[in-house]
């Protein structure tokens, strides 16, 4: 996921292109991330997590492979679109949050998040060694070390995942902890199942939007201003190291109050980030605003998953969490090319940081509408029950 962040400066060197152009990849890698975490959502619904793994695995090491030999624009960003994006990254995504879900109740919340944690710890670890190997053998060679490192390591790993979830449905969970068995609402929080669908959709592409501007743009932002890519690196690594204590933290807290609460404190706290972004520049302030930022918003994604749990069958798990997961991956692909269009408009990123504010504005007002609904009794009473 992390890999065309830290190679955004040197294919625009390569390839003779502006800021927009050279984002262009990056986008399209997270559209193919965004359909394909719905088609392999589906396929994990019906037979397992281990294939869908097994086939992000081919697709990433082919990817990667390809990549390295590309020899224009084109050919580089349909790499990324349709082998590392669509393929690859997406399998061991919404599948792994899918499949997870259902083997815990009671905790379920902190698991998911401990699960969604695994890409920020990429991206902690991630950007700062492919920009080292960027700077000291190039980005064709390294991207040709990253396939040959996702072939030896991601196969062996998809094989311990061949263990199909246990049965569970809402009436069995109920009656294993002693509870009375719920039926999950026709119509949750007073909506269709679509009308929730496309609230959550069209809340996710708010809220990414706004994320996807430090994240994809910090290392090229640093360049810019004078202190290096590798410090935008650096900050990209903290920002998701503090991500990784964000999600977590996050489960404790969804597993108390419950998805929607989580996602509006998230919601507000990255916004304010944001603004912190706006108004610093410093090369301190930068590094201590980036570490903000990845404590506020690392758990807001995985909330998605929560709620689609919350108020949907668990038999619609795969296909529901990746429709949700696909918009806010149309999110940041949205904010990571349209981030670049502004420098390239305003020559610099202020524009950028206000558009991403403005978008976080509308996610917050959606979640809260959708906070401020009220909900069905059952629902109310088997949701104390599971915190209680």
């Amino acid at each position: 996921m992390w890999s065309m962040v830290a190679t955004l400066p040197a294919a625009q060197i390569q390839f003779g292109i502006a800021r927009g152009d050279a984002s262009l990849p990056y986008s399209l890698s997270m559209i193919g991330f965004a359909i394909g975490g719905v088609l392999l959502g589906r396929l994990t619904d019906r037979l397992g997590v281990m294939l869908p793994v097994l086939c992000g695995t081919a697709s990433l090491s082919l990817g990667y492979l390809a990549a390295g030999f590309a020899s224009q624009l084109w050919q580089f960003a349909l790499v990324y679109g349709v082998l590392i994006g669509l393929f690859g990254c997406s399998a061991t995504f919404v599948p792994l949050l899918a499949d997870i879900s259902h083997w815990f109740d009671r905790r379920r919340g902190l698991a998911v998040t401990i699960c969604a944690s695994g890409n920020y710890v990429a991206g902690a670890v991630w950007p700062p060694v492919v920009t080292h190997f960027i700077g000291t053998v190039g980005w064709r060679p390294t991207h040709l070390g990253i396939a040959a490192f996702c072939c030896v390591t991601m196969a062996p790993l998809a094989l311990l995942l061949r263990r199909r979830p246990p049965v569970h449905t809402p009436a069995a969970a109920a009656l294993g902890e002693g509870r009375r068995p719920v039926i999950a609402p026709s119509r949750p929080l007073g909506l269709s199942p679509t009308g929730l669908q496309t609230a959550l959709a069209l809340a996710g592409v708010c809220c990414c939007v706004a994320m996807s501007m430090p994240q994809v743009q910090m290392v090229a932002y640093c360049g810019d201003m004078g202190y290096g890519v590798a410090a935008g690196a650096r900050m990209l690594s903290l920002m998701l190291a503090f991500g990784v204590v964000s999600r977590i933290g996050s489960g404790f807290i969804v597993d108390r109050i419950g998805g929607l609460p989580t996602l509006l404190l998230g919601s507000l706290a990255q916004m304010s980030a944001l603004v912190l972004y706006l108004l610093l520049n410093g090369l301190t302030s930068l590094y201590i605003i980036s570490a903000l930022f990845g404590l506020f918003q690392g758990g807001i994604v995985p909330c998605y998953a929560i709620i689609v749990r919350e108020y949907f069958p668990a038999r619609q798990a795969g296909a529901r969490v990746g429709i949700v997961m696909m918009a806010t991956l149309f999110g940041m692909a949205l904010g990571g090319w349209m981030s670049g269009e502004i420098f390239d408009l305003t020559g610099s990123y202020r524009a950028a940081f206000a558009n991403g504010v403005a978008w976080n504005v509308g996610n917050a007002l959606i979640v809260l509408w959708l906070l401020l609904k009220p909900l069905p009794r059952f629902a109310r009473q088997s949701s104390l029950q599971a915190r209680g």
